[in-house]
């Protein structure tokens, strides 16, 4: 029994001696390599601290950049919600408005948001396809504003009589992360576009949605209404 451990140990020592070795032969290759190729070598690591520099650089400076968009936003939101939409829109000379917002910090989760702003207020302006412009180049993972800007596109478009669209965009409210508080509504306005078109069946398709699956909404009625006065049309 002690011969095997000591056998045992004089393998592990071996074994020790020869991973030293092969360790030592590894770090020498290594460092000729390196003595070799020190413009290759220094160029690539010059390279990566480029790159991780600009990275933390860059998060630095649209951070700073959102920040000042959103101190410019707090006026123009300001205008907005009191319907003084010009200058929501252009500015009052001391704080940009929404165009210039969404222009001149367009990498800024503040500037797209700017574009939903100013979307909104072209659409009350009846400036619709301006306000298409702006809605279509707004993105957001939030459950409700992304929704509500597609509605909102689809409302220009039907203002614009083209009612196809207007039934695509609703169609894509509807179906973002659908709610009983909202998605009743985009139906309702699905299925009129639908009506627009002269598409009926898909229009009492769309009511159906409402009525079975979002019975306890405010808009039930309504669908019942539509749907009965089309099949009393067919």
């Amino acid at each position: 029994m002690a011969s095997k451990i000591k056998k045992k140990s004089e393998e592990q020592s071996t074994s020790a001696l020869e991973n030293s070795e092969v360790l030592a032969e590894q770090l020498s290759r290594t460092e000729e390599f390196i003595e070799n190729n020190k413009v290759l070598v220094f160029g690539i690591t010059g390279a990566l601290f480029l790159i991780v520099a600009g990275f933390f650089g860059w998060n630095y400076y649209t951070t700073s950049q959102n920040d000042l968009a959103q101190s410019e936003m707090f006026q123009a939101i300001y205008y907005y919600e009191s319907d003084s939409l010009d200058l929501a829109l252009n500015g009052d000379g001391n704080n940009l408005g929404f165009v210039d917002i969404s222009s001149d910090y367009s990498m800024t989760d503040a500037g797209n948001l700017a574009n939903f702003y100013a979307g909104s207020a072209y659409l009350k302006q009846s400036k619709f396809k301006l306000a298409i412009l702006y809605l279509e180049d707004f993105s957001s993972s939030d459950n409700l504003v992304q929704a509500r800007a597609y509605s909102l596109v689809g409302d220009a478009n039907m203002e614009l009589g083209d009612y196809e669209q207007a039934a695509t965009y609703y169609e894509k409210a509807a179906n973002y992360r659908p709610n009983k508080f909202f998605t009743p509504q985009y139906l309702i306005k699905q299925g009129l576009a639908y009506e627009k078109l002269n598409n009926n069946q898909a229009a009492i398709a769309v009511y159906e949605i409402i009525i079975e699956e979002y019975w306890e909404s405010a808009e039930v009625q309504d669908a019942k209404k539509y749907k009965a006065r089309l099949k009393g049309a067919s």
